[in-house]
């Protein structure tokens, strides 16, 4: 999706969860299947939003955590049996350390097993890591604390070695200042765009990895009128269910 001129102009009264939401919904063009797991209301969103620009019928979304989005009884179990069969297209992936080579770490920090801090654990995340072609990162909190050198403990590989069969991997990986997008063959990210009212060089002092960066680096787009009015009223309505609070946070107003 690119940004219209009005688009540019509303951009100035986006809320930044809007812009967010906007761009991830680009990267999920042509997906038939999206799927968002635990604690993910913006991709979440992103995903309802790119149903409403294809229209009823082109994109199907499961939710976890939802009553109404979410068309299984059995949760996290049946997603794993659909990525398994090639039945998901694109998934989100989270971390405490997300590195250059798309390595993400759910362990915690320091050397295993005594680490000083400990988080939650890798839960699926390895396995979905393999099995959905298009996996986006998220982490909005980009910092060098978060996006590492190298991550202090794999839990969810980003590269695997040639004669590993893997479907799946890293696509992008989008931040509250920028997106990357992953070069997979290279093993390495991308600068593809840095949101409006940051630049380069702030990236660059904020990003622990080494990435690549071509000659000119576009700012990421915004939504429209048309499309804030999209996010604001039916996203907003959908969200709701399984996200109340940040629908009462971020669409109240």
């Amino acid at each position: 999706m690119s940004a219209s001129t009005d688009g540019e102009r509303q951009g100035a009264r986006c809320r930044p969860q809007e812009a967010l939401i906007y761009a991830i919904a680009g990267l999920l063009a042509g997906v038939e299947h999206v799927t968002t797991g635990m604690a993910s209301p913006i991709p979440a969103c992103a995903a309802l939003l790119r149903r409403e620009l294809d229209g009823a019928g082109r994109t199907r979304v499961s939710i976890l955590k939802s009553r109404r989005l979410h068309a299984f009884t059995d949760g996290g179990a049946e997603i794993f049996d659909l990525a398994a069969q090639g039945r998901i297209g694109a998934f989100f992936l989270s971390g405490g350390q997300i590195d250059g080579a798309g390595n993400i770490n759910l362990i915690g920090v320091s050397e295993y097993p005594c680490m000083d801090v400990r988080w939650s654990g890798a839960f699926g995340s390895a396995y979905l890591y393999y099995l959905v072609p298009r996996v986006i990162l998220f982490r909005f909190e980009h910092t060098p604390r978060t996006l590492v050198e190298r991550v202090d403990f794999v839990a969810a590989p980003g590269r695997t070695p040639a004669n590993v069969y893997r479907r799946g991997g890293p696509y992008a990986l989008i931040t509250d200042r920028c997106l990357f997008m992953f070069d997979r063959p290279r093993g390495r990210f991308r600068l593809e765009s840095v949101h409006p009212g940051h630049n380069v060089a702030e990236i660059h002092a904020n990003t622990g990895f080494a990435f690549d960066v071509p000659a000119e680096v576009p700012v990421t787009g915004t939504p429209s009128a048309e499309v804030l009015e999209i996010i604001r009223t039916r996203v907003a309505a959908q969200i709701a269910d399984p996200y109340p609070r940040f629908a009462a946070e971020v669409f109240a107003s």
